[in-house]
């Protein structure tokens, strides 16, 4: 309608825009400017999306408005998945856009995921601004909220934890529980929680496995 000026980021029904198409303008370390127009809209990613962006890129990003009294901050993500986990993640007390949006540039989307479904505290603490406390909230408030990631992201985001030395699930054990029902993310979780043994047998480490989900 003419005359009136919503705030950046909402539409003209007064609800905040959901995703945003321009061409970038300009990318720093984690915030790109990206050209709409009459106007040039300076919007926080993670780093590893402002790493792969180059100025005259047309982008398409799936975007949140962070409201406060003092200012609006603009935060886009490549991915509803990244957006979805990025809002679920400030949801926590403690945990603000910010150290959300680290978390993020640390770990991509699907092992983020796996980590807070698997409760993998360890991997979430190594996010600089996250602490040992700050972890294990994300993981007790979001473990049954979080959307478990895909079987191939799952194996992925094991492929690239391999890379840099963390712990894999054993993925014989994996196979085997994926085979009785269980979800991939539960598996490998199980899996993950089980003292590593590569003298057991396959029986006998889907049975430790199978005792570590009854606990949980």
């Amino acid at each position: 309608m003419a005359g009136r000026c919503w705030p950046v980021g909402y539409s003209d029904a007064g609800m905040p825009v959901s995703r945003l198409r321009g061409t970038v303008e300009h990318a720093a370390t984690d915030t790109i400017a990206i050209d709409i127009g009459p106007v040039a809209l300076e919007v926080a990613v993670p780093a590893r999306l402002a790493a792969d962006v180059a100025v005259g890129d047309a982008v398409v990003l799936h975007t949140h408005l962070h409201v406060r009294e003092d200012a609006l901050s603009l935060f886009g993500f490549a991915t509803r998945e990244e957006l979805a986990l990025f809002q679920q993640l400030i949801g926590v007390s403690g945990v603000g856009p910010r150290v959300a949006l680290a978390m993020l540039s640390a770990l991509e989307a699907p092992e983020l995921a796996s980590a807070i479904v698997s409760g993998r505290v360890d991997a979430l603490r190594k996010v600089p601004g996250v602490g040992q406390k700050t972890a294990e909230r994300i993981v007790i408030d979001l473990r049954d909220k979080v959307t478990p990631p895909a079987e191939d992201a799952v194996a992925a985001a094991a492929d690239r934890a391999k890379q840099g030395g963390e712990a894999k699930p054993d993925a014989e054990v994996v196979a085997a529980l994926t085979a009785l029902g269980y979800t991939q993310a539960e598996a490998a979780a199980a899996a993950l929680a089980t003292p590593e043994d590569g003298e057991a047998p396959l029986e006998e480490r889907v049975r430790r496995a199978l005792v570590s989900l009854a606990r949980t």
